[in-house]
């Protein structure tokens, strides 16, 4: 089965990354842009068939490793 989780920074957290994304995106004349957060994804395959039983597994593999509980939110889809 295959599991997708997203990372996000939590609300309040700078983002310098997001920052210099938009900063170079205005710089190419896309000016519309009001605010850029950066983030990562993940594509997990698991050897789990039932589906609450992998994304129990893959929340721990996000509380553990994948992100970081402080400054970080994620949602697994």
């Amino acid at each position: 089965m295959k599991v997708k989780v997203i990372v996000t920074l939590k609300d309040g957290v700078l983002d310098p990354q997001g920052k210099a994304i938009q900063q170079t995106l205005n710089g190419m004349s896309f000016s519309d842009i009001k605010q850029v957060r950066q983030g990562k994804y993940f594509d997990i395959e698991v050897n789990i068939e039932d589906e609450k039983k992998a994304k129990a597994n893959v929340e721990e593999m996000c509380k553990k490793l994948l992100a970081n509980l402080v400054i970080e939110d994620y949602k697994i889809l």
